[in-house]
């Protein structure tokens, strides 16, 4: 009788047990007992006070350049490999003006094969697509990579590195100067976080940077047969929704950085961490900020670049009378969410045009009011070319209005 009864009390307690678990919320628990968080949950920074453990830091929005967060933005610090956004960059720019192929065989010098750090180990004289290492420096962040194709566009990396401060300038990067087109230890070469946000935004206007930049792991096939994994330095491509490019930097004097996009609905933003103790509080950093941004900030487009926009500009001397004209870019209300902002859009273009006219060619503004205050302009473009008419292009206007 005696162990029937401790055999029942076991049986209740065990039924106690299992009820008593049940009925528990369900928390995943890390190592040291706390409760892991996915960072990209967005609520977990909504309407919280932001601050981040980084030397230097910036949150922009992409279309409009609306500041969210600033921690000391203009300091002069070491970038590291984050200095290939500008390498990067200009490759795709010179890709675009028709310097550069995408199919160009690039030849990779005994000086490019032999840089330390992140490489992707080139072979001196051998020859590789310029696609093929250009996504070795996008993923991989391969020095080896990022010399070869400053040597292919300019000669030398010197000479490249020119091109690099000139671009900068452009830009408005005014705390900025590259000593190399690696970001690797070396004097005078020094970025802020503000000016690493300006080229990062300028870069992902490729949208073929996106075809490298959403890599995660791949083999990187060398003329000889061999192969060498590459996987993305930036782990927020693949652990962070939206996270679609940007890049990593290190070396012990820069510490660890990040330049990362995201992008989710119509709102893209760009979140830049210099200066971090270790990857993990540089990618935990970068993610917050991306969460407060998307937690508590929207983006409506107003007016889409591609809508061609009602005009009456007279074309003189042009095949076609009208003149189709577009926004230089999409025009977006950036605002807290809530805001019961009114928004509204100005027009102001040239009365009549002259041909020849090339599309891009400028032909007014655009001026974006929020509350009857002008805070964005953007330039109104023509959407294609105008040729200009011929004289029997005229005979035939004459005869057709008679």
């Amino acid at each position: 009788m005696k162990k029937n009864l401790v055999g029942i009390s076991c049986v209740f307690l065990m039924v106690f047990i299992v009820l008593m678990v049940i009925s528990m919320p369900s928390v995943a628990f890390a190592y040291n007992g706390q409760p892991e968080v996915a960072i990209e949950n967005v609520a977990a920074e909504k309407n919280s006070v932001l601050s981040v453990s980084a030397k230097s830091a910036y949150l922009v929005d992409f279309e409009t350049g609306t500041v969210i967060f600033e921690k000391n933005a203009n300091q002069k610090l070491p970038i590291a490999s984050m200095s290939k956004i500008m390498t990067v960059l200009l490759t795709f720019e010179a890709i675009d003006s028709g310097k550069m192929k995408m199919e160009d065989m690039v030849t990779v010098s005994a000086e490019a094969a032999g840089m330390g750090g992140s490489q992707v180990f080139l072979d001196a004289n051998s020859q590789h697509k310029l696609a093929d290492i250009l996504k070795a420096v996008v993923v991989a962040s391969a020095n080896d990579g990022a010399v070869a194709l400053s040597e292919h566009l300019s000669g030398s990396e010197m000479a490249f590195v020119n091109l690099m401060n000139k671009r900068a300038a452009e830009l408005g990067m005014k705390n900025t100067h590259f000593s190399n087109c690696t970001g690797l230890p070396a004097p005078e070469n020094f970025s802020c976080a503000k000016d690493v946000s300006i080229m990062t935004r300028e870069l992902v206007k490729h949208n073929d940077y996106f075809k490298f930049s959403r890599i995660w792991l791949e083999d990187y096939a060398h003329p000889d047969g061999r192969k060498t994994t590459i996987t993305n330095t930036n782990k927020l491509v693949r652990f962070y929704k939206g996270c679609d490019g940007g890049k990593t930097g290190f070396t012990n004097e820069a510490k660890f950085c990040v330049s990362a996009t995201a992008v989710r609905k119509d709102m893209r933003i760009v979140a830049v961490v210099i200066g971090e103790d270790n990857s993990k509080v540089r990618f935990a950093d970068a993610s917050k900020m991306l969460n407060y941004a998307f937690g508590n900030y929207q983006n409506k487009v107003l007016l889409a670049n591609d809508t061609e926009i009602e005009n009456s500009v007279e074309v003189l001397r042009g095949k076609s009378t009208r003149a189709k004209i577009v926004a230089e870019r999409n025009i977006c209300a950036f605002q807290k969410s809530g805001d019961e902002a009114k928004w509204e859009l100005k027009y102001e273009f040239s009365q009549t045009i002259t041909a020849p006219l090339s599309k891009g060619d400028v032909v007014g503004k655009i001026y974006v009011l929020k509350d009857n205050k002008v805070v964005d302009e953007v330039s109104a473009v023509l959407a294609e070319d105008i040729k200009k008419a011929t004289f029997l292009d005229d005979i035939k206007r004459i005869v057709g209005e008679w």
